[in-house]
């Protein structure tokens, strides 16, 4: 299998690409980006590490490298500023973002092809994506909210002293401010949370409140997040490449099908395997999360609606 990062020659791009060598499951990662120098040393430098890990082709090149690639990644897209929400970022990211799209479409891709889209904000452009490519919704997937997923798992673990594999939680809705976190199945080794020794009300809040700023956290540390993306990057990809029908926190595009969320993407509870996003789970959740979900599309319409009028 062959994987495509447009914006590869970026923190998040690099990073994704170097989780896909380590994990050992597509046969090819090639790196696209405007910086094509970039781009190429990254692929060498990932190249010169094959023989420790896995039998795999890093390449770099242009678009040309799409119509034969089985997922298009797209990490692409202008850094977001401090203090900055992510759907801030649609003003400055939705020309660079269609222009991409309409190179692929210029090119081709394979009728099988999955695009994963990265770029934020990202429920807005995977919804962008869909509509400018023509693409059924089972072919285009968001990062969504697996991301905010695996940190709000580490975050619920290190709190507790737990084992992070052991430790299970969902956050749905948008990648940005108005997610929402479901503690209703939440748990830790088959145990509910609720019932764990130590848990509260108090560090539930605060949990949640770091979890949501960890984007900016990371930011303002660092200078944005890289490895935590690259590995939940991983996570969407390999279940694409083993066909795990693995159920993740990603955003499609919604059709009414699950909790009444019509014409906006969002992350829901989604199967996904190697035809893309094969179903959506309706978890039961509490009333006040189900109420969160629904507020967490509505946010998003407004933005959605004015980006989809401007073009066209």
């Amino acid at each position: 299998m062959k994987i495509s990062i447009i914006g590869g020659g970026g923190l998040v791009g690099s990073c994704a690409a170097y989780a896909l060598q380590c994990g050992g499951v597509v046969r090819e990662i090639c790196l696209i980006d405007v910086n094509a120098n970039l781009a190429a040393g990254h692929a060498l430098d990932l190249m010169h590490g094959t023989p420790s890990v896995a039998d795999q082709l890093c390449t770099s090149g242009g678009y040309e490298q799409i119509p034969d690639s089985d997922i298009i990644c797209i990490t692409a897209g202008l850094r977001r500023k401090p203090e900055e929400s992510r759907l801030d970022l649609i003003n400055r990211n939705t020309d660079l973002f269609v222009g991409i799209l309409d190179e692929i479409k210029k090119v081709g891709m394979k009728k099988s092809a999955i695009v994963l889209v990265v770029s934020n904000p990202v429920d807005i452009l995977t919804f962008v994506a869909a509509k400018r490519l023509g693409l059924p919704a089972t072919q285009v997937i968001g990062l969504g909210t697996q991301l905010d997923t695996i940190r709000f798992c580490s975050l619920i673990a290190d709190a507790l002293g737990t084992a992070p594999t052991q430790t299970k939680a969902l956050i749905l809705g948008e990648h940005g401010d108005s997610m929402i976190p479901v503690w209703s199945s939440a748990t830790v080794g088959s145990l509910p949370l609720e019932k764990y020794p130590g848990w509260n009300s108090v560090l539930a809040d605060k949990i949640f409140t770091r979890t949501k700023g960890s984007g900016a956290e990371c930011l303002s540390k660092k200078g944005g997040a890289g490895f935590a993306v690259g590995i939940a990057i991983r996570d969407v990809v390999d279940a694409i490449a083993l066909d795990q029908n693995r159920i993740l926190p990603v955003s499609t595009v919604q059709d009414g099908a699950c909790y009444g969320i019509d014409q906006v993407a969002i992350s829901v509870p989604t199967v996904v395997g190697r035809t893309g996003a094969l179903q959506r789970i309706e978890l039961d959740l509490w009333p006040k999360e189900l109420q969160g979900l629904k507020a967490s599309a509505a946010a998003i319409k407004p933005t959605l609606d004015t980006v989809l009028k401007r073009i066209g």
